[in-house]
Formats: structure tokens, sequence, C-alpha cells
């Protein structure tokens, strides 16, 4: 279609829109409801201006989209399910890998795109057999069959060109070395950031940089991964037949299941470059969509809690390090008011230290130990870095005022986002299975 400039523009040029986007690049921001947006706003926000500066999700929203799964699991869904309905467009049973309610295996739209010859490509911050990207590259009755959906990856190999994300654990087993599979079969591997700089680009990647998920991204030696991991799978991914890429932000989800709002806003903050970095890719690949979601929200987040009509992020801009790596730093240390406030970035008050090491004293029920002798003579480490842990999150809660009523997912509709070519498809309220059905009409799947 070829559409011209208004009066008040240059005439001397036209807008070429193609009638459907040679490149496809699909976005979840896993457990990312509502409130992430709303948050990572005005976490973003300079305080420094009167205007709320825009993100690059605010310009970008076209539409919510429901989460709801097949009756069978009622209205919750996991993500299993939720990215069932987004990579193949069926509502199926909470923990099915890209199959239908009677366990049959679902067409997904990487599956479509493969055998229409573009490439594909799959960068996660999970470990690559997670939910979200089994769900689009693999069939299993059970998301938690990790080493079986591993496998399947080599089975089926020719219909990945880039696999980027943690899993040592999945594929480098005492019974199975599936990198070394990967690898006689023509893939190169990596196994750390600096290394996909130097890939070949006419060679199939595989990249794993955990032992399972990734680090925080408040923590990881890249706090940008996301976007690190993107760019190199563009590059792979750039062929005249176009391609079909999922990226998952997986971690948002893991911020709102352990109600880590730190956590959560370092993933949005990882998420939103890439973004910004994909925007840049469409005004230079104009026939290129990006559609952005979630599968469903976690955490029931709340932004202004205990009353007050306040939401306070600031000690979240400065925060270097999360609460969890925080509370394996103190574990290892007295806690006093110079190592708690080089860990955090702030300063903690008298109440906040006193509990903070209460923390110390806390037993595996829960009860405080005896003061006589050492008080780490009867409980173990993983139980005394849980509770600082758990304070440590609840004295950041209390200085913003963040709330949450669950460490599962909830049954809100969740934003989609939407830039490039044919991303009007996508506006107004959604069903999760419409997306998917939308990318393939897109694909001209019949």
């Amino acid at each position: 279609m070829l559409f011209g400039c208004n009066d008040q523009q240059q005439t001397n040029q036209t807008i070429v829109v193609p009638e459907k986007p040679k490149n496809i690049i699909m976005v979840v921001g896993d457990g990312m409801g509502p409130a992430y947006i709303s948050a990572y706003r005005y976490f973003h926000d300079d305080p420094n201006t009167a205007e709320i500066e825009q993100t690059v999700f605010d310009r970008t929203l076209v539409g919510m989209s429901s989460t709801y799964p097949a009756p069978i699991s009622g209205y919750v869904t996991d993500s299993a399910a939720g990215a069932t309905a987004l990579s193949a467009g069926v509502k199926t049973y909470n923990g099915a890998i890209a199959m239908d309610v009677n366990k049959q295996p679902v067409t997904t739209v990487l599956e479509v795109s493969k055998r229409l010859g573009k490439k594909t490509g799959v960068v996660v911050t999970s470990q690559i057999n997670h939910a979200t990207p089994a769900s689009f590259m693999s069939h299993n009755e059970a998301r938690g069959n990790y080493d079986e959906i591993a496998d399947s990856y080599v089975d089926n190999y020719q219909m990945y060109d880039v696999v980027l994300g943690g899993g040592w654990k999945f594929f480098l087993r005492d019974d199975r070395d599936l990198v070394s599979e990967f690898t006689e079969l023509g893939y190169q591997y990596v196994d750390d950031y600096a290394a996909l700089n130097k890939v070949a680009k006419d060679k199939p990647l595989l990249g794993l940089f955990a032992d399972v998920g990734l680090p925080w991204a408040l923590d990881d030696t890249d706090a940008n991964r996301l976007k690190t991991m993107t760019s190199t799978a563009l590059e792979q991914l750039e062929n005249d037949n176009g391609f079909f890429m999922l990226i998952e932000a997986s971690q948002v989800d893991w911020g709102g299941h352990s109600n880590d709002i730190a956590a959560a806003m370092g993933e949005m903050q990882d998420l939103a470059n890439t973004l910004e970095m994909l925007e840049e890719y469409v005004a230079q690949h104009p026939d290129t969509l990006v559609v952005v979601t979630a599968d469903h929200s976690t955490g029931g987040m709340t932004l202004g809690a205990n009353g007050k009509y306040e939401w306070k992020p600031e000690v979240l801009r400065t925060m270097k390090h999360s609460p969890s790596y925080i509370a394996e730093q103190l574990l290892q240390t007295d806690i006093t008011q110079q190592s708690t406030s080089d860990l955090l970035n702030f300063t903690l008050t008298e109440s906040e230290l006193a509990l903070l090491k209460s923390s110390k004293n806390i037993g595996e029920d829960n009860q405080p130990l005896s003061s006589e002798g050492n008080p780490y003579a009867d409980v173990s480490a993983d139980a005394v870095k849980k509770a600082l842990y758990v304070n440590i999150k609840h004295i950041i809660d209390a200085r913003t005022l963040t709330g949450w009523t669950t460490g599962a997912h909830t049954a809100v509709d969740v934003p989609v986002f939407a830039f490039g070519s044919h991303s009007e498809s996508f506006v107004g309220l959604n069903n999760n299975t419409d997306i998917a059905n939308t990318v393939f009409s897109l694909l001209e799947h019949k």
C-alpha cells in the first residue's frame, strides 16, 4: 500500500508500507502486569523536572489483553498456558508446553516462520528450556520436564538459528552433554557475554550464560544483558527472507514471585533499554513488527501501601545490587551501619538496622535462637540468608510504600505494546490467543 503525504507535508515522497512484515519480533515481559508499567514510569522519572517523562512503554501502548487459560484451569494462568496462547493461539491447561487440553501438540508461530524460510531466534533471561521459550520451541505435557524439553531442542535443532539465555544445568548433564551435541550439529557455542562480539554470522548460535536463569540485572556482569543478547541476535538473524524472534524479560516475573520491587525494576530497566534499541532498529527496518505483552501479572503489586497516598521510588534508583545479593553479603559479615550503607546505598534507621541484625538470630522455626554461644550453632546459613532477604525487602517496601497481595500470579488483564509494520493490528482489547492468531495471519499461515 502507498500512503501520500498530507497538504502540510512535502509531496515529493511516498511512504511504502509492506503488505506483510518481513521480520516479526514478539517480546514477553513475563509477569509484567499494569502496575509494573506504572512503577517503571515513576522509577524512570527525573525528580528534578516537573514533568513525568514518558517511557518506551507509554509511547508504544496500543491495548490490553486478557490472560485466562482453558476452563479446566480456571481464570488464573501459569506461564506455560500463557505462553502457549501467545505462541500457538490456543487456550490450554496450566503446565502445558504447546499442547492443547487433549495433550496434542499445537503449531507455533516460530515453527511456521521456519517452514516459511525465515530464520528464527529466542533470547531470554531464564533458562532457555523454561516455560515461555519452551512453548515456542517445543511440545511437552508438563513444563517441569526440563531435561526432556532440552533434549527436544537437539532433536529439532534445524528449527532454531539463535538461542540465548541460561541453562548449563540442563544442557551439561552427567547423562548427556547437549552442548557438545549442538556443536557437532554445526552450532557455535558461547558461554560469556563478551564472546557474543566474536561469533560468526553464517552459523547457528547457542549461548548459555548461567547455570539456570541469568543473575538479576542488578547483579550481572552486564546490567543490560537482554539488550546485549538481542543486539547479537538481530545481527545473526538478518537475511533476505526475514526472521521471527522471541524475546523474554523472564525475571520481571521472578521479581514479582519474590515480592522484590528492587530486582523487578532492574529487570524492567533492562527490558526498556532493549525496547528502545528495537525502536531504533524498526526506524531503520520499517518492514519489522515488534509486539510486546505479558503472559500474566505476578505478585499483585500495589503502588501506594499502608494507607498512604504515596509511592517513593527514590531508594530504588540508587541501588547497585539486588536484595538477594545484599543478603548473601550480609550473611558473611557483621551487620553495621557502614556495611549496610555500602551495600544498600542508603543509610538505615536504627530500627531498620536492628531488624537486619535480628535476622541472624532466626532459626528454622522462625523463633529467636538462644543468645548463649554461637548464634549459628542451630540454624542453617540458608535460613539466615532467607531471613535477611525477607527483611531487606520489607525495609525497601516500607520506604517505597510498595504492597503485594500474593507470591503467585493474578488474573488481571495485561498491556499490549506494538510498533513497526502492521502494529495497528493489535489495537484495543485482545484475548491472548488473538495476538498469536494475528501473527499467524501476518505470516500468511492457513
